[in-house]
């Protein structure tokens, strides 16, 4: 990125040069019951964008009659691409349920809500484990 100092020239490189982007596809830690499938985070500036594919393999989650779940740590982000400030809610699906999830300034994203789906694990339905897609954008301070 180009800082601009008294007696630079404007050229088309200096104009066209914007913030780097930088990616990331490691660091993405696993909670006990899931195993990371798939990580990748995007940040332009101070825009971050994090990408998380999670296979559940504990036990199922139970879902309560309002479509909440017992909250329920699914993973910890890297350093460096967390929020610097406050808790940020995110979504997430599995191809056949969909709920919100939260994470704070720790790096643990938290589900929280489900559209009604218990969130099905490998150890009781032999095999039919989900897999979850978190996605979460935000501007670090």
């Amino acid at each position: 990125m180009t800082l601009w100092q008294p007696g630079m020239r404007i050229t088309d490189d200096r104009l066209n040069d914007g913030p780097p982007t930088l990616t990331t596809a490691r660091g993405l830690v696993p909670a006990t019951g899931f195993t990371v499938s798939d990580f990748r985070g995007y940040r332009t500036g101070h825009n971050v964008e994090l990408n998380m594919y999670l296979f559940r393999s504990g036990a199922t989650i139970a879902v309560s009659g309002a479509g909440n779940l017992a909250d329920t740590a699914c993973c910890t982000v890297p350093a460096g691409w967390r929020p610097t400030s406050g808790t940020i809610n995110g979504n997430w699906d599995d191809g056949t349920a969909e709920g919100g999830f939260v994470i704070g300034t720790d790096g643990i994203c938290t589900l929280r809500t489900t559209n009604g789906e218990p969130i099905v694990g490998e150890a009781t339905t032999a095999g039919s484990g989900r897999n979850l897609r978190l996605h979460i954008t935000f501007i670090q301070d």
